[in-house]
């Protein structure tokens, strides 16, 4: 039995995490486990929670509420990873980027675990994949991410964090999902034998 997860995905919203999860997770034959599905639980054993993010952001404004729940979400990027061994887990955005250097270096710790920590973008080109990355988190969420002035796309789509715990870096560029996941499942399978696998 691996003691970690098999793959994790990580990256900017809207980048695509959690559908190439799901795929890549059945081609495998193991489970897929999505942080944003299941955080609640893991934000509750530190006091937080979604709804007090959100009364937080209204009494101190959403970026300064986003630092105060860091530690929190650095245990639950912990807690997923301890609680999923041979799973494919999905990060949601924010998950690998901390403004504490100390939170960084525990998740980043945290994920050396795993063999395959994949970032996923549309581009390494900013302005492109910003602007796909807008499109999408508009059509499917409803936001553009942009809140108290401070652009959340683009802080992670910039941030360093999440390129420093990647193994590698996964860019979907005009591929359909089925053909991104095909390519990972590629990768995984020649690096790491999944007993899963079918």
């Amino acid at each position: 039995m691996p003691d970690a997860p098999v793959l994790v995905l990580v990256g900017p919203a809207a980048a695509g995490k959690s559908t190439l999860g799901t795929l890549v997770a059945a081609r495998l034959g193991v489970p897929f486990v999505d942080l944003d599905a299941v955080g609640d639980q893991y934000y509750a054993e530190v006091g937080w929670t979604v709804d007090r993010l959100v009364a937080r952001t209204g009494q101190i404004g959403r970026v300064p509420a986003e630092r105060e729940w860091e530690p929190a979400r650095a245990h639950a990027v912990r807690r997923v990873l301890q609680d999923h061994p041979g799973a494919v887990v999905a990060l949601g955005a924010g998950h690998t980027s901390y403004d504490d250097p100390t939170l960084a270096h525990e998740v980043g710790r945290a994920l050396s675990t795993v063999p395959h920590v994949l970032l996923v973008r549309p581009s390494e080109d900013r302005t492109e994949a910003l602007a796909e990355l807008r499109e999408r988190a508009i059509a499917s969420k409803g936001t553009d991410w942009v809140a108290g002035g401070h652009d959340f796309l683009a802080h992670w789509l910039d941030d360093q964090n999440s390129r420093t715990m990647a193994t590698a870096v996964v860019l979907t560029g005009r591929e359909t999902p089925e053909q991104t996941a095909a390519r990972i499942v590629d990768l995984v399978r020649s690096h790491h034998p999944v007993s899963g696998s079918r």
